[in-house]
């Protein structure tokens, strides 16, 4: 049997920053993420380990909660705590008694703050940190460096590697700790039962869902969505279910960390701006093999591999925003068609305008958007412009914008 590397995760040190100054802390993600392996790699030999994916622990927590999360000392880690919602304002009155930090150390598959059963708040009590799939930096043991090094326009002049099948190949691999070392027919496969096991399993802790076979459509269909704006009614004519069904079947794969909305840059009164959100999926590895994708057909098709790049990108860079609260990821989209594929602002009004291409080439009109959002949006606010390609030579293409190769990202 393949033993599971550990990866050093990029958010262990901010798990043990908070826990320092917090009584709550969540770790939050999707299934198989490695939340519980952060969790048991942050805390030490006095703290309590327990998880509720074990029946007679579960069944504990539901009957008697209170005693449940009671403790004399050290942190108490609690395992997918969505599995038992009435734990939280158990929780709330240990923690309203003593104020100590670092007393609960919790993790969950789903968002607990948007289950309905969850009637209590641990609002400034709690901090959330998002744990999502391994990032290509995590698994090279690299330091997330590419906002810094960006902003500060400090890139090296040449990426050697990482050609368009290269980024493909790490793409459709995702970054699931357990499937990283697998190949492709066994990768292809833990990733359908994965998705199975989500929809058939995990989602009654969370949802009653009266149509399971249109819930399983949607996971494709949303899949096939990933970066676009998405068109409601066409969606609800494929699936035939009505507006307010898909709204409220979209906001549960969000709650379950599957899918995340990514909103429209607003800080401007450009009345043509547009401010409709985007929806991606959160690991292209799940994505391509719900879709049955195979890289040598998506190689050659522009749309589908443009799809799966872009996507693929927003799980690098939404890991990398994650780090620091004081980034902000945003897409911008106007009704005169002009379009900014990411948009990172940081607290200190900077600005990253970010154009996703698949291929190894591009021209100077694919800066066209990044020059006008320059000129006419961020108006004086400092602000790069990058055309992330699958090239290897990094390129000034005058007035702060350039072409840097993909693999920047995570070198």
């Amino acid at each position: 049997m393949r033993k599971q590397k550990n990866y050093l995760r990029w958010q262990k040190n901010v798990v043990k920053k908070r826990l320092k100054s917090r009584r709550v802390v969540v770790i939050a993600g999707s299934r198989q993420s490695g939340k519980t392996t952060l969790a048991k790699q942050v805390i030490g030999k006095n703290d309590i380990f327990r998880t509720l994916d074990h029946d007679n622990l579960l069944k504990m927590a539901k009957s008697n909660p209170l005693d449940f999360v009671k403790h004399a000392q050290g942190t108490l880690v609690i395992d997918e705590i969505q599995k038992a919602p009435q734990l939280i304002p158990a929780i709330k009155i240990v923690v309203d008694d003593n104020n100590a930090p670092g007393q609960f150390l919790l993790t969950g598959s789903a968002d607990i703050q948007a289950l309905p059963s969850v009637s209590e708040s641990l609002a400034g009590r709690v901090s959330h940190i998002r744990l999502r799939p391994l990032t290509v930096g995590e698994i090279l043991g690299k330091k997330p460096a590419f906002l810094q090094t960006s902003f500060k326009r400090l890139w090296p002049m040449t990426f050697k590697g990482y050609d368009k099948r290269a980024v493909l190949k790490l793409a459709f691999r995702g970054g699931y700790p357990e499937v990283v070392q697998l190949d492709e027919e066994e990768r292809e496969r833990w990733y359908l039962d994965y998705a199975q096991s989500i929809l058939r399993k995990d989602l009654r802790h969370i949802a009653n869902i009266q149509r399971q076979t249109a819930m399983e459509e949607l996971l494709s269909v949303l899949c096939a969505w990933s970066g676009k704006l998405m068109d409601i009614n066409a969606i609800c004519s494929k699936l035939g279910i009505d507006r307010k069904t898909l709204v409220t079947y979209t906001n549960i794969l969000v709650s379950l960390f599957l899918f995340e909305r990514v909103f429209p840059w607003h800080n401007t009164d450009y009345e043509r701006a547009g401010k409709r959100e985007k929806i991606f999926i959160t690991d292209t590895g799940l994505m391509t093999s719900l879709l049955s994708y195979r890289l040598d057909d998506v190689l050659l098709d522009q749309d589908r591999s443009g799809k799966i790049i872009e996507t693929f990108v927003f799980t690098q860079l939404a890991a990398l925003c994650d780090l620091e609260k004081s980034f902000l990821l945003r897409h911008y989209r106007d009704r005169s068609g002009r379009e900014i594929d990411f948009l990172i602002e940081s607290d200190q009004g900077e600005i990253l305008g970010i154009e996703v291409k698949s291929g190894s080439s591009f021209s100077v009109n694919d800066a066209r958007h990044l020059n006008w959002f320059k000129s006419n949006i961020a108006k004086g606010k400092p602000f790069v412009g990058i055309i992330l390609y699958t090239g290897e030579h990094t390129l000034s293409l005058g007035n702060d914008i350039y072409a840097i190769p993909m693999c920047a990202l995570w070198h």
